[in-house]
């Protein structure tokens, strides 16, 4: 059995979504970039959405927008997809890692104090595998010390921290729609935020620098081309709409493999803290220290289920480690979830079939796999 890792939820409804863009003039910059625009915000609670080509271009478009900038430092979590960190260097200002707690593998607060400085402009929280961060210990650390606060949502669209949305907390956020994400535009990404000045910058800057009430060709700062098309914005409109049925499938997902790796014990399954309303991004499970991790994916992907490690630390990244001489033993936390994280297939339409061949094939490798 071939079970793929991710696989995006396209029905009719998104087909027949972008085939009426087709039949329109427009193709960018239409009505349906503004209804995405509009519905996603009044989906997240927030006042304004700015739509862009990806996730990364929304955070590179916050961080300027909120003036970080060269010299200046930006305190974030070293255990995430690299572009949180990218788009701080961007502007080139610096990432500043402090370690992940144990349990959520989100950014620990309780380091984020001792790693503050002078030049300490942000913290850029990352809701890992669709766990939001400890955002009222954050947003209180931020609001003492005169912090601007960016939360990176792009895998935590429709998770709730204290009965409160993710993305509603700092100073804005952004979502992303990656084809494994929980909804998907293609390529796409969507800014929040409550702050005007804030929305009008993206809105300029992901356009070339183009005024909201400038001529085409008038440019009042340098901006870039991150805009989303027409068809992305609609296929994203079709996508939230069934986004609660999405989001109830991902967790009967996610329960099904609960229930089967329970008793598993070199398995520990994702830890989901009693605070967080969880949105399931991936499903990821750490193997005890015993365990070959990598022998045992190369078992798994032998057997066709696909597999992988998610996330190998960002510092010990080689560019990371040129640039700034990071090296291992720096975050002892997140190396150790580092060495024994594997990510399992999971999507929306993954079935209890595939579910039990995918455990019963992961037990075989551990059987087999023991250092």
């Amino acid at each position: 059995m071939f079970v793929p890792l991710s696989s995006p939820d396209i029905t009719e409804k998104e087909i027949t979504a972008v085939n009426e863009v087709l039949q329109t003039r427009f193709l960018a910059l239409g009505p349906k970039l503004v209804e995405f625009e509009e519905k996603m915000a009044g989906c997240v609670g927030r006042r304004f959405g700015v739509a862009v080509n990806s996730g990364t271009s929304g955070l590179h478009l916050l961080v300027r927008a909120l003036g970080i900038g060269e010299g200046d430092e930006v305190i974030t979590t070293p255990f995430s997809f690299i572009a949180s960190a990218n788009c701080i260097l961007f502007e080139r200002a610096r990432p500043v890692f402090v370690d992940i707690d144990p349990d959520t593998l989100n950014i620990n607060p309780g380091l984020i104090d001792d790693a503050i400085t002078p030049r300490t402009k942000a913290i850029l929280p990352v809701h890992a595998f669709g766990q939001p961060a400890e955002m009222d210990t954050i947003m209180e650390i931020a609001a003492r010390h005169g912090l601007k606060v960016i939360e990176d949502a792009c895998e935590a669209i429709g998770s709730r921290y204290q009965g409160e949305m993710a993305g509603t907390f700092g100073d804005g956020a952004v979502f992303a729609f990656y084809p494994n994400k929980q909804m998907t535009t293609g390529e796409g990404g969507m800014i929040v935020t409550d702050n005007e000045e804030v929305a009008r910058l993206c809105r300029s800057m992901r356009n070339q620098g183009r005024g909201e009430g400038g001529g085409w060709l008038d440019h009042e700062r340098l901006g870039y081309n991150y805009r989303m098309d027409e068809l992305s914005a609609a296929l994203g409109l079709a996508q939230l709409e069934r986004l609660p049925e999405m989001l109830a499938r991902r967790a009967q997902v996610a329960e099904m493999y609960n229930r089967r790796l329970a008793e598993l014990e070199e398995v520990r399954v994702p830890y989901v803290s009693p605070q967080v309303e969880m949105s399931w991004f991936v499903y990821v499970v750490r193997l005890s220290e015993e365990i070959n991790r990598d022998a045992v994916m190369a078992h798994l992907r032998f057997c066709g289920v696909q597999c992988r490690p998610y996330f190998t630390p960002i510092y010990l990244q080689p560019f990371y480690r040129q640039m700034f001489g990071y090296k291992e033993g720096d975050f002892p936390v997140t190396e150790q979830a580092g060495r024994s994280v594997v990510a399992l297939p999971f999507f929306n339409n993954l079935t209890e079939e595939q579910v039990d061949y995918v455990v019963r094939t992961l037990k075989e490798a551990i059987a087999i796999y023991r250092d």
